[in-house]
């Protein structure tokens, strides 16, 4: 399994407007194969931001690294492009990639 990540700093009072955008936005992630989930993460707050973290479990790091390179991917980061234009002033910075390979997993069952 792979975990890839987003973190992002959004500075506060941009919170609404950035979870609305990732609701409103299609993401063409359920036709990509390899996929497995999705989650849009809020983490603490500081005094200049909130953290955010997009976080997408995959089969494998190759099933994600082809996912960069689809028609899906463009489609989907199409639309984030056009909504980050309309409000530039949402993040403090870039977002911040995170990759990770899965080694150990403990399940409940």
């Amino acid at each position: 399994m792979y975990i890839a990540m987003n973190r992002f700093r959004v500075v506060k009072g941009g919170e609404r407007d950035f979870e609305r955008m990732w609701a409103e936005r299609d993401t063409h992630l359920r036709e990509v194969p390899g996929f497995m989930e999705f989650h849009l993460l809020r983490g603490a707050e500081a005094e200049d931001h909130t953290l955010y973290a997009s976080h997408t479990l995959w089969q494998s790091q190759a099933d994600f690294e082809a996912w960069t390179k689809s028609d899906a991917f463009r489609k989907a980061h199409a639309g984030a492009a056009k909504s980050s234009a309309n409000s530039p002033s949402l993040y403090l910075d870039r977002p911040q990639f995170e990759g990770f390979e899965a080694i150990q997993a403990v399940t409940k069952d």
